[in-house]
């Protein structure tokens, strides 16, 4: 048998994807070594894995490619799938299930896991006996529900009788090490319990997901690319409230692809004025020798710039200056029944807030046990790589306080705003989202809901959609405080509308007359109008607030799917949740 080592040059594969093939093939075609045969295992051969992910950002989603490609190696053959993509009654027949999900909003399912959710905690649910499983849960500890979503679908899954191989492990938002350890682990223990494929049918592709999980990646989460700072803009007129950046990064020589609806990861460093106000709380010099949460050694000024995140006040930090001041007021506010208060007195406050008023000098090394390692942030990318190739931008909002007269800021927000010179390198990579995309037929009619940096995407899909020349009609629904001051990129807003490729504007600035005027509310008065777009197959997309704004525009969408399409409050729920099924209602909120 003979193969070919060169692809059609219009194959439908990304850059990685066709390295990869290439390299697969040729191997395929070299003659074996020292007279050794090629062994292609058989599919009935391998046992079943259901891989399921809830996410969000695009992180659970890459972990859990990454559990479908090490699975290979304990010798299952695996399918990824996100979890409202599978039923319980499939679960039941798929004996071998792993499960990694995140948590948004108040502990509340991401998006692509809610339907599956639904069904699992429904009194319909079926026995799970007889299925093997465990959890991976990501989350962040500075929030009260934290991993809410993991512990749910793991107490639930045990509760319909099946069997925890593995424990479940809850990841803070330094998920690296915990996560490969528990995929090594929960693969082990998987294995041994795992039952024989009966048939080819349940591999059904599994090998579409491996191969697409085995593309080489040059930079990630890991491994970030160290780009150029191109731009920094300022978006918002003089006299606002707010200072919205326009930024732009340099990919040139990175190998970075990305297409728009995906994220860029960006890495920090706390800002140095901040940190010798801390080490002089602390009681410290800054000189002194201290551990990385890497396991390295550094003085402790570099480490609290750049291996730290030191702005936040966790619960291990307060009880470590409770015990070091030996402060009863700070050990009252600590007792469980007074948990309303400690948020009150919390609200605002960073590190140096707490030991200035509870002064004490903890154990450098105890301190530093309460800090988690400075991690990335992930930004909506604003930018389409076809109309701006080498570049990628963003739409920040530099998040900005007072607090007793002393300045606060958000640790990214601020480092790309104020801290990162023109010129100077920091590093990111491409963090994909495969659930929030423009549709591949150009001829569907799009709606985009993004008040204030939600705009991020939808610049990107208003330039890709300008671009591929895409005959479907745009409608954008953008929101801010005042039109002259926060209209984030009107001149080209402006000139799409002009132009035609942006048909429809609506436009709502809460604080441009006395009643407020939001998003939701130009939604609900153009009612007849948005339905009629959605009968015409419109695609919906909504980014910003999770908390409230995206709560508000989903209960907007279904009072319009009841009133505008004359059904049931149920119908309208059915309504919506087929839009989720079909990929014509997206989100990204956070």
């Amino acid at each position: 048998m003979s193969y070919t080592t060169n692809l059609p040059a219009d194959a439908p594969f990304t850059k990685e994807q066709r390295q990869w093939l290439s390299g697969f093939l040729s191997g395929l075609a070299s003659p074996p070594i020292d007279g050794a045969t090629a062994v292609v295992p058989e599919e009935a051969s391998l046992k079943t894995l259901l891989v399921l992910f809830g996410s969000q950002s695009g992180n659970t989603e890459s972990l859990a490619k990454s559990i479908g490609k090490k699975s290979q190696e304990f010798g299952f053959g695996a399918q990824v799938k996100e979890l409202n993509e599978a039923t319980p009654d499939q679960v039941k027949t798929s004996a071998n299930v792993l499960i990694a999900t995140s948590t948004w909003g108040e502990g509340e399912m991401p998006d692509n896991a809610a339907d599956f959710w639904a069904a699992l905690s429904s009194d319909d649910a079926p026995k799970l006996d007889g299925v093997n499983f465990s959890v991976l849960a990501l989350g962040d500890t500075n929030y009260a529900d934290f991993c809410q979503a993991g512990k749910d679908l793991d107490a639930r899954f045990e509760a319909l009788g099946a069997r925890r191989v593995y424990p479940r492990v809850d990841c803070d938002v330094d998920f690296e090490e915990p996560s490969e350890e528990w995929i090594k682990g929960a693969l082990s223990a998987m294995s041994e319990f795992a039952v024989d494929a009966s048939d080819a049918a349940s591999l059904e592709g599994a090998t579409a997901e491996l191969v697409e999980g085995s593309a080489p990646v040059t930079y990630d989460r890991k491994n970030h690319f160290p780009s150029a700072l191109l731009d920094n803009v300022a978006l918002n007129g003089e006299g606002s409230a707010k200072d919205v950046r326009h930024i732009a990064f340099s990919l040139e020589g990175s190998g970075l692809e990305y297409e728009v609806g995906d994220a860029l990861g960006v890495m920090p460093s706390n800002d140095e004025a901040y940190v010798d106000l801390l080490i002089s709380k602390l009681g410290a010099k800054g000189d002194e020798r201290v551990a990385t949460p890497d396991g390295n050694e550094t003085i402790l000024r570099e480490a609290l710039i750049n291996n730290y995140d030191v702005t936040k006040v966790s619960p291990k930090f307060l009880k470590l200056v409770a015990e070091s001041s030996k402060s009863e007021e700070l050990l009252k506010l600590l007792e469980k029944e007074n948990k309303k208060l400690l948020e009150d007195y919390l609200w605002g406050r960073d590190p140096v807030d707490v030991l200035h008023d509870f002064p004490c000098n903890p154990d450098l090394s105890a301190f530093l046990e309460t800090q988690k390692k400075l991690n990335i942030r992930l930004y909506s990318i604003a930018s389409s790589p076809k109309a701006h190739p080498g570049e990628v931008h963003l739409t920040v909002g530099a998040v900005r306080w007072d607090h007793d007269g002393r300045a606060h800021g958000g640790v990214c927000s601020t480092f790309l705003a104020d801290r990162l010179a023109l010129g100077e390198k920091t590093g990111v990579f491409v963090q994909l989202a495969h659930g929030f995309r423009l549709p591949e037929d150009l001829s569907k009619p799009v709606i985009m809901v993004g008040p204030g940096t939600g705009i991020a995407p939808f610049r990107a899909f208003l330039e890709e959609r300008a671009f591929t020349k895409a005959e479907g009609k745009n409608w954008l629904f953008f929101g801010d405080q005042h039109e002259k001051t926060d209209f984030l990129y009107s001149e080209q807003i402006r000139g799409y509308l002009d132009s035609g490729v942006l048909s429809r504007l609506s436009l709502a600035f809460s604080r441009d007359q006395k009643e407020k005027i939001y998003v939701q509310t130009r939604m609900l008065e153009e009612a007849e109008e948005l339905w009629a777009w959605l009968q015409e197959g419109a695609h919906f997309y909504v980014c910003g607030d999770a908390s409230r704004m995206a709560k508000d525009v989903d209960a907007a969408l279904h009072q319009i799917a009841k009133e505008q399409g004359k059904i049931s409050e149920e119908d309208a729920k059915a309504y919506v949740k087929k839009l989720k099924d079909d990929k014509r209602y997206q989100r990204d909120v956070y």
